[in-house]
């Protein structure tokens, strides 16, 4: 039996998104207050920002958005399939946002997790993330979308 090819790890295409949609909600990293297809769509409108896809001969297995502010690099929306985490991916999607942003000029990577998601701690942990002693406040700009409220 042949081993399945290395995933390669490219930016999104076109004809990804709704992959990388159904990718999202099937390992659990959307919210129904916050539309994937409007972020991807603006990840994807200037060079501060992109959606990485890791594609495995055709199939989307993993994926996540990355973008800078000129001075943080934040990464959101990382996740891989279910059947396929525990493979490597997540580290390997990792890996390419922290290059994307390196690739900037950015030194710092940072990311947002919901308290409830106790589980990916021990993930991010693993590859050297540390607790920030720092609290995020926000304010939410477009209040005429439905269903928008805080992360």
């Amino acid at each position: 039996m042949t081993p399945p090819a290395e995933p390669v790890i490219r930016p999104i295409a076109d004809g990804d998104v709704a992959a990388v949609i159904a990718l999202w909600h099937a390992a659990g990293v959307t919210r129904p207050w916050n539309d994937p297809e409007h972020d991807i769509a603006f990840a994807r409108r200037g060079p501060h920002s992109a959606v990485l896809v890791a594609d495995a001969e055709g199939t989307i297995v993993a994926a996540a958005m990355v973008g800078e502010d000129g001075h943080r690099g934040w990464i959101y929306y990382l996740a891989a399939l279910p059947e396929r985490q525990g493979s490597g991916l997540g580290r390997a999607i990792m890996e390419a946002a922290e290059a994307w942003l390196a690739g900037r000029g950015i030194w710092k990577a940072q990311l947002l997790i919901r308290t409830e998601n106790t589980a990916v701690r021990g993930f991010y942990e693993h590859l050297g993330y540390a607790r920030n002693p720092t609290v995020v406040f926000q304010k939410v700009l477009e209040t005429d979308r439905p269903g928008e409220k805080s992360d």
